[in-house]
């Protein structure tokens, strides 16, 4: 017997360990070479773990374990032939296989039908659909997130004596369930920026009377001539870009004893996701138009929500800018993206009576919300910042036409 052992690689410099989040391949079934084997969850993103070898499978570490770079994750019996490895995997599968409505992702299943993507899964666990009553669109049966939201949307849909009644006051929770690896960096990540950073935060509020106008004027132009809109988040992108140069502090971050300040403009937008909140930076802002932005928004959200971004494409960022917005937030207080020094919170556009030239009228306003590091950025800076940032919104011709 030849035996060749699968180890965790190392994936990134600042990334320790790993979670096994499901298998791929069951335990005994022949794998190919360079077949995905495993899924791993890092703390930034999701990363397939392909065989080193043509073999017999053997599992070794169990779903939902965390392991260091190095640990044994799996073995491979070259000498076994894919007919053998399969007929075994198939005669254990017979005898030792739990009941179809129990079987757990943790048995080593492999992507035959009915086995959902990590965003699938997080949609029918929130929905309380079974992935047994499905059959996927995706490569091998596989359950896909458009699957799992077309099952969400039937299950609404669905008359409403089928449905399940509602809890009643004896019935037992849901039993807990172990957070995932990003939920805990997350969290981490949150504390830390709590309590290692002094952290304040700045309000201010824009018309965006003229950036409403704006696109509603060019957008149907620039569409027709680029294949995608004018978003809110470009502008804003631009404004912030033009006021981090005019004022490095901001743009700037802190590193042991020394700031170190950054000639190019990285921003880094927040996306949520089924696993949770991601900022991949859109790199050198500055020198992108606003199309060359909007495409770069477009192709990262994508990667983020179908989890394929790579640790490069999570690594870096010198400003965030998240929308609360979009979920209905009138007002927050946006916690700092260590190691950046300041994060701009968009919110809801609502319209309300303001006064202009001595008249009240009524206007789409917007708040704004700029969390500092008091370490580095003085309250001076910080609302002379949020004030150009709305002067430049404000007028947006000016803005474009940088003048």
């Amino acid at each position: 017997m030849s035996i060749v052992e699968m180890k965790v690689p190392v994936i990134g410099e600042s990334i320790s360990e790993v979670t096994l989040s499901q298998w791929l391949v069951a335990d005994g079934e022949y794998v190919s070479l360079d077949q995905s084997i495993c899924e791993f969850e890092s703390d930034k993103a999701t990363l397939e773990f392909p065989a080193e070898a043509s073999g017999k499978l053997i599992h070794v570490a169990a779903t939902g374990s965390d392991l260091k770079i190095g640990a044994l994750v799996a073995k491979i019996d070259t000498s076994a032939a894919k007919t053998e490895a399969t007929t075994e995997a198939k005669t254990e599968t017979k005898t030792e296989a739990p009941k179809k409505e129990e079987a757990p992702v943790a048995s080593g299943a492999s992507y035959a039908s009915g086995h959902p993507s990590p965003a699938a899964s997080k949609i029918l666990k929130e929905n309380d659909i079974q992935p047994a009553s499905l059959e996927g669109s995706g490569r091998d049966g596989r359950i896909t997130k458009e699957d799992a939201q077309k099952a969400v949307e039937a299950k609404k849909s669905a008359p409403a004596a089928a449905r399940k009644p509602l809890r009643s006051a004896t019935q037992p929770q849901l039993s807990p369930q172990k957070m995932s690896r990003m939920r805990r960096t997350i969290a981490r990540r949150l504390v830390s920026a709590k309590n290692e950073t002094a952290m304040l935060t700045t309000f201010n509020e824009v018309d965006m009377s003229a950036i409403m106008a704006l696109r509603t004027k060019y957008n149907e132009r620039f569409e027709k001539k680029y294949g995608i809109k004018i978003g809110f988040m470009s502008l804003f992108a631009k404004a912030c870009t033009k006021a981090l140069l005019e004022m490095p502090d901001v743009n700037a971050m802190i590193d042991g004893e020394e700031i170190v300040y950054h000639n190019y403009v990285d921003i880094s937008i927040a996306i949520s996701t089924p696993n949770g909140l991601v900022v991949p930076p859109v790199r050198n802002v500055e020198s992108l138009s606003i199309a060359e932005f909007e495409f770069a928004v477009k192709d990262l959200s994508g990667k983020a929500r179908e989890g394929t971004l790579s640790l490069e494409e999570m690594s870096g960022g010198t400003f965030t800018i998240t929308n609360g917005g979009i979920f209905g937030s009138l007002m927050s207080t946006p916690i700092i993206n260590e190691p950046q020094s300041a994060i701009l919170g968009m919110h809801a556009i609502k319209e309300r009576p303001v006064a202009v030239n001595g008249q009240v009228e009524i206007r789409p306003m917007m708040y704004l919300a700029l969390s500092y590091d008091h370490r580095l950025i003085d309250g001076s800076t910080s609302v002379t910042f949020l004030v150009r940032v709305k002067e430049l919104l404000e007028d947006p011709t000016g803005m474009l036409l940088e003048i």
